[in-house]
């Protein structure tokens, strides 16, 4: 004679698993957010120039065409270290003028390669892209997204 699961302990165990898993859930989410908040980002250097460059960022749709955080389109190279491959973690002012000559030379007019569009950006407009540029560089990504290989 074999003895089965009531009905009863099986509704218990279920609502019991149910209510376990969704607390893990919370929990684990409220962690997260605790880290993005807390840890990986820098809100107290978040300025006005840096929520207006990042204006600058969405109503030109630059994620048309690039990546930030590996979020966005393959086109065009992941724009999240910028800042530092143009000098800028290192001189702030050299940062924003190769910067804006970059984006004042595109496109190149080079034959058969993939081109930007001229933006022809406000000096203002480049400034607070800089300042959008130089705040995501210090966002700790843990490493994301990794460097494609060589």
């Amino acid at each position: 004679m074999s003895e089965g699961m009531t009905k009863t302990a099986a509704r218990n165990i279920f609502f019991g698993g149910t209510i376990f898993f969704f607390v893990i859930f919370v929990v684990l989410t409220a962690q997260s957010h605790f880290y993005i908040l807390e840890e990986s980002t820098d809100v107290s250097t978040l300025t006005a120039s840096v929520e207006r460059g990042k204006r600058v960022w969405e109503e030109n749709a630059c994620i048309n065409c690039h990546t930030l955080f590996g979020e966005g389109a393959y086109f065009a190279p992941e724009l999240g270290k910028v800042w530092v491959k143009f000098g800028g973690a290192d001189d702030p002012e050299t940062g924003r003028e190769t910067l804006k000559a970059w984006m004042n030379a595109m496109p190149t007019g080079i034959e058969g390669r993939r081109q930007m569009p001229q933006f022809n950006l406000t000096d203002q407009e480049h400034e607070d892209l800089a300042a959008f540029f130089e705040w995501i560089s210090r966002v700790d990504t843990q490493n994301w997204p990794p460097k494609p290989a060589e």
